[in-house]
């Protein structure tokens, strides 16, 4: 009698539990699994295997502006009948759901169905034919999905942890809120400009500003000429004559981005050191304070000679989407949201890049 006692109570515990919520949730929610930037592909060997694999193409895209390939997602594959209660829990799923049964390809998403946080992207196509040819022209809405929800995570992580001596000083200098990683513990400060770095100078993030005069201001030659202006005055080597410079025009890419729901120019590319061997990867934010009439730049540079630079410049390219300006309030999330259609994420997609 006590242990039939017993069950009843643990399972009226267990039942009280999964009907707790938090933020629409379950509080007993598995934690996921999987490393960031890791994506599990739900798919059958015809698909995988096919002459194009479109899919694993589009996943296995280089990350631009790195020095070395470095490709966008570590790619995991299982075959339909495997995807069980284990492999339910990792932390990005793509599933590959092809039948006649549908007229036209698309694809639907949802978030934390089995554990959190997770994205999971169904992808319904009725032959493979037109399922490659769907992946391949929207291979970018694919890779900026998973890329924005791993950001996502992180802002949120970077809202419970960040260097709070920054951000004072940051808010002192330049009127702004920016929330960057603990690890950068020291900083310089110069006319309007600062620079902050890790310990191992492996992690550095620059802000400045200057006066706002045209839309000219937004264009790659017009930021390459001021940055380097910046840079050769602030960032300066270990002897005369070494300082930063922007690399070749080249290897610079920029686009139009929303961020906060307004206007922000992104840019990357490769910086070095005038007269020395030094070099790495940097993203750049380009964002207008219209309360002071000027344009504030947040940069994040990597330097990490010989090894892999991926995570070092997105971990800091995740932190410039914190910086609040002047006219800003506070903090939302990055626009991936569970509510909206898939028209409303390509529609959005499309007004980032024109």
């Amino acid at each position: 009698m006590k242990r039939f006692s017993f069950y009843l109570s643990l399972i009226f515990v267990v039942s009280v539990l999964a009907s707790c919520q938090k933020d629409g949730k379950s509080i007993v929610t598995p934690v996921s699994s999987g490393r960031p930037y890791e994506v599990l592909v739900v798919a059958d060997d015809k698909c995988w295997n096919s002459p194009d694999s479109a899919l694993f193409h589009v996943l296995d895209t280089d990350v631009p502006g790195l020095p070395q390939p470095e490709r966008s997602f570590r790619i995991s594959r299982i075959r339909p009948e495997y995807f069980d209660r284990s492999t339910r829990l990792f932390r990005n799923i793509i599933i590959v759901d092809i039948q006649d049964i549908y007229t036209q390809t698309k694809f639907k998403y949802i978030r934390d169905a089995y554990s959190s946080p997770q994205m999971i992207m169904t992808i319904q196509s009725p032959n493979q034919e037109e399922f490659a040819e769907y992946v391949s022209k929207n291979g970018q809405v694919i890779i900026d999905f998973f890329t924005r929800a791993e950001m996502n995570r992180e802002v949120k992580l970077l809202e419970k942890k960040h260097n709070d001596v920054l951000s004072a000083k940051v808010q002192s200098l330049f009127d702004c809120d920016i929330w960057m990683p603990v690890e950068l513990a020291s900083y310089k400060v110069g006319p309007q400009f600062l620079w902050a770095s890790s310990n191992l100078n492996d992690l550095n993030f620059v802000i400045y500003t200057y006066p706002y005069t045209s839309k000219g201001t937004f264009t790659k030659a017009y930021f390459i000429e001021k940055r380097d202006s910046v840079m050769k005055a602030n960032i300066l080597g270990a002897k005369e004559g070494m300082y930063m410079v922007t690399a070749d025009s080249i290897f610079v890419e920029a686009r139009h981005i929303a961020v906060q729901g307004d206007y922000a120019y992104e840019v990357r590319g490769l910086w070095e050191m005038e007269n020395d061997a030094m070099g790495g990867p940097f993203v750049s934010h380009v964002r207008v304070d219209r309360t002071n009439g000027r344009i504030v730049v947040v940069e994040g540079f990597v330097y990490n000679p010989g090894k892999l630079k991926r995570d070092q410049i997105r971990k800091l390219n995740v932190a410039l989407y914190t910086l609040k300006l002047p006219q800003e309030k506070k903090m939302g999330e990055l626009p991936v949201d569970n509510q909206i259609s898939e028209e409303k994420v390509m529609k959005d997609y499309c007004k980032s890049i024109n």
